[in-house]
């Protein structure tokens, strides 16, 4: 992988592309895609890593409002980069990720050229040029729904810090020891910063490419021997579904880190009780590098009952070393860490946003501290629990309810396959929270009985006054569940427009 970094270094200084320029890539998970992590950013060019989930008209925004001068991109993503090409004003050369054999003839791509032949023209002698460490390494965009993604820019020093603190024996315990299978995408945060701390550690890594389905990564877990794992709820839950399935059970995966959303209680107990896999919940955002939080029992907590650490494990943990938390009020006044308080969640540190790229009138910081939009409670021992976005809180009463809890309620009946908690307007109330179901294949659950499953697991004001049976939930380009989606779904646009008179 050095060797062919260094490669890839001199093929963009036979591009004459200067420092600082941007190298775009549209690429799952895999070898050429770590190379080019690595020989773009060594170089003083910036990486850029494109979310091929979005839709082409944002692809091509991106593309333009980043200034890239370079595409690398799969070949599955032809079509795409076809569709994008002629509105992408500032991309100078194309690179697919492939043998030369195996390009296209007929592309209508301009100039297209394969990796294997862009790289093995070149020389692996290469000496790393000497530039500050506060200079740009890498970009994402966030995965917003509403107007334009915004730019993150992360800098050599900020993405060393935040490799160092990932391996921390108390955030992901990376080691030389490891066999690390990232399915969180390499264009989703830089896969939560894997790719760095496995190197910095000398972890194997093993990617998946494009299968992502249950089967393809359970077979690739057992053939590579795969000990940590990391991945979105949605991914980990197929995976879970085909285990089940087929009785089977892990040989070597000992641990997996979930984030992206809140992952689910019952999901957390099954790799726990069920395949001996620790989970490891965390939090964090693309304005965070992305992690800002993981889950690690402490060693009081490990001698309490399981049920105990259970409820600790299904937080989003503690602060990773470098980041600060604070939740506020409405007056912006500090709340305390009861555990009880609800509140705004503000972080900052090392590898937290300033502004947003390209910096002109986009300070992203309050008083030094970055506004997640996430509402949270944090204990004693510092636990943080994410219990809602801001947008997505439901206010009954005058009294918020967690969407997240009524949500993990659900999933954790043995009928549901995904859930979803909305806030539906109630002439008295205000609002009132309903929740929006995938059931399992082969599967049926009454209305009743679901809603009775909640009955000494919740106040009894806080459970959904109705539920809502759909085919899928719509989920966004990192996996996560689309509230706003949800809402516009025709069951759900239809059962809110009738003033909520039945499922």
């Amino acid at each position: 992988m050095a060797r062919r970094s260094r490669q890839v270094a001199r093929a963009l200084d036979a591009m004459a592309m200067p420092l600082s320029a941007r190298v775009a890539t549209l690429a799952w998970n895999g070898y050429r895609h770590l190379e080019l992590y690595f020989g773009v950013s060594g170089s003083g060019r910036v990486l850029h890593t494109i979310n091929p989930r979005l839709h082409p008209d944002q692809i091509a925004w991106i593309a333009n409002h980043a200034d890239d001068q370079v595409l690398c991109f799969d070949l599955s993503f032809l079509p795409l980069v076809q569709a994008v090409h002629g509105k992408c004003q500032t991309i100078r050369h194309y690179v697919a990720l492939c043998d030369r054999d195996a390009l296209p003839q007929d592309s209508a791509i301009p100039g297209l050229i394969s990796y294997e032949q862009w790289v093995q023209e070149q020389s692996d002698d290469y000496r790393w040029p000497q530039f500050d460490e506060n200079a740009a390494s890498s970009m994402c965009y966030t995965s917003g729904t509403t107007g334009h993604p915004k730019a993150v820019m992360y800098s050599h020093r900020s993405t060393l810090l935040h490799a160092y603190g990932a391996a921390l024996p108390d955030s992901m315990a990376i080691s030389a020891r490891d066999v690390i299978l990232p399915v969180v995408p390499m264009f989703h945060v830089n896969a939560w910063g894997i790719p760095y701390a496995a190197a910095l550690t000398g972890a194997a890594l093993v990617f998946p490419g494009p299968l992502l389905d249950g089967k393809s990564v359970y077979q690739l877990i057992e053939q590579e021997r795969v000990t940590f794992a990391a991945g979105v709820p949605t991914v980990w839950q197929m995976l879970l579904d085909h285990v089940k399935g087929g009785g089977q059970q892990f040989s070597t995966l000992k641990r997996t880190v979930i984030g992206g959303s809140a992952c689910p209680p019952a999901m957390i107990q099954a790799f726990r009780e069920q395949y001996g896999v620790e989970v490891i919940h965390a939090w964090g955002m693309t304005e965070t590098s992305p992690l800002g939080a993981l889950c690690a029992l402490k060693n009081k907590s490990l001698m309490q009952p399981e049920e105990e650490q259970i409820k600790l494990r299904c937080k989003q943990g503690r602060a990773m070393y470098g980041i600060d938390f604070k939740i506020v009020g409405d007056d912006a006044g500090e709340l305390p860490w009861d555990g009880k308080t609800f509140g705004d969640l503000y972080v900052k540190g090392p590898w937290v946003v300033r502004d947003y790229f390209p910096g002109k009138d986009t300070a992203a910081l309050v008083d030094g501290w970055f506004p997640t939009g996430d509402v949270a409670t944090i204990d004693a021992d510092g636990y943080l629990q994410i219990t809602d976005r801001s947008k997505d809180v439901i206010k009954s009463g005058g009294e918020w309810i967690s969407s997240i809890d009524i949500e993990n309620i659900a999933m954790a009946h043995p009928a549901v396959q995904l859930a979803a908690c909305i806030g539906v307007s109630h002439p008295k109330w205000d609002e009132r929270p309903v929740i929006v179901v995938v059931l399992r294949e082969q599967m049926t659950l009454a209305r009743e009985e679901l809603l009775q499953f909640y009955e000494g697991k919740i106040a009894k004001w806080q459970i959904p006054d109705d539920v809502i049976f759909v085919d899928a939930i719509p989920l966004g380009a990192t996996g996560k569940m689309l509230k706003s989606k949800v809402r516009q779904m025709p069951e759900v646009a239809a059962y809110c427009a009738h003033g909520g008179s039945g499922s």
